[in-house]
């Protein structure tokens, strides 16, 4: 049995309690949801999501443990109602026990694979993005004393409304949970590629733990197909050369042949579209995701896909290093290509993170 993910079950042991953290009950205490009126009335409805202005921090959920979050919800507006780019400018932030230093720190829509700061359907078993935007996790996230969850905006205008639903569960056991990792996810972008030197998805994983996802954008730059770069994990003191090592991002995401069709010269290929419970090519974006302007242009096309390593964990002992080659090839052979990547890695370790890259301001951050 996979450690580091709590199996599934309906059976409570007693001095398990299940709470929620919402904006109608935002410390998830006991008999207290639904407190603010409406015009229907007391409890009908009177704070079922709160603003969020520019430069703000809003606290998604503080609460004391031992406990794991099950599930996270949570939709916001975006495109004409409120500008372009507010899944990039928004950054979910989570910190474990006492650390003072986040181990959770991803722009809002690529956490949930939605990159590029535009909407797409995913239908995997940790992540789903349903219709219409309602983002949803399971990814399981233990903690010892305490969990801290927040939602910071760098976006220039205010978001009229942040809907949330922080589900987690509580125990009386202050062993139950001592052994268990804590979920880390980061976010990194290369704006442009150098040719021969790889994106790096993470370094600095530190301790024992597991890798368990990886959520990729590549927006192409350049002509020709773009995903002939290998993914490589470092375990453990690899240096030069990796102890695993990857055939192709598209084969890295369970596909194959360049998502496309093989056709006669000339003829239209068509980019398979695809959602799976582990791996999947969710966007291929071709337009601006800003297209409701009238002084937009054509986009670069747009590919987003993810890979989620829940029956083949990659386990460290010591240390983990995950980099993806950019390279492409033109029908005819490979070769090195500049290209904007960003990911996301998504993993388990012993202790919270201490050291990481900061993330970059949303200026850096926006999708071209």
């Amino acid at each position: 049995m996979f450690p580091f993910i709590p199996p599934l079950t309906v059976w409570n042991p007693g001095g398990v309690r299940s709470r929620s953290a919402t904006a109608e009950n935002p410390a998830g205490a006991k008999a207290s949801g639904g407190t603010a009126a409406s015009a229907l009335g007391p409890g009908r409805k009177g704070r079922p999501c709160v603003p969020l202005d520019a430069g703000e921090t809003l606290v998604l959920a503080d609460v004391a443990g031992p406990g794991l979050i099950t599930h996270i919800w949570i939709t916001v507006p975006d495109g004409t109602d409120a500008g372009p780019f507010v899944l990039r400018d928004l950054v979910l932030r989570a910190y474990w026990d006492d650390s003072t230093e986040p181990s959770v720190e991803v722009p809002l829509g690529d956490f949930f694979c939605n990159g590029f700061a535009t909407r797409a359907e995913v239908v995997s078993l940790p992540i789903a993005v349903l219709p219409t935007g309602g983002m949803n996790s399971y990814l399981p996230m233990p903690f010892r004393s305490r969990a801290r969850l927040t939602l910071s905006s760098e976006h220039p205008g205010p978001i009229e409304a942040v809907f949330y639903q922080v589900d987690y569960l509580h125990s009386d056991d202050t062993t139950a949970l001592a052994a268990a990792p804590y979920f880390h996810a980061q976010w990194r972008r290369t704006p442009v590629t150098t040719p021969g030197q790889d994106h790096v998805i993470l370094d600095g994983a530190r301790g024992r733990g597991a890798y368990i996802g990886t959520h990729i954008g590549v927006a192409a730059l350049e002509r020709f197909w773009w995903g002939e770069g290998e993914l490589k994990f470092f375990l453990d003191g690899d240096t030069e050369l990796p102890t695993i090592c990857g055939t192709g991002l598209e084969d890295y995401a369970g596909g194959a042949w360049a998502f496309q069709d093989v056709l006669a010269p000339g003829a239209d290929h068509k980019v398979a579209v695809y959602n799976s419970p582990y791996q999947g090519h969710p966007q291929y974006l071709t337009a601006d995701p800003t297209a409701w302007s009238p002084y937009a242009t054509a986009a670069v096309p747009q590919h987003g896909l993810y890979r989620w390593h829940v029956h083949d964990p990659i386990y460290f002992e010591h240390d983990l290093k995950v980099t993806v080659q950019q390279i492409g090839h033109d029908g005819r052979s490979l070769f090195e290509r500049s290209d904007d990547v960003s990911s996301v890695a998504y993993w388990y370790q012993d202790t919270p993170l201490a050291s990481r890259d900061r993330l970059p301001p949303a200026a850096s951050r926006r999708p071209r």
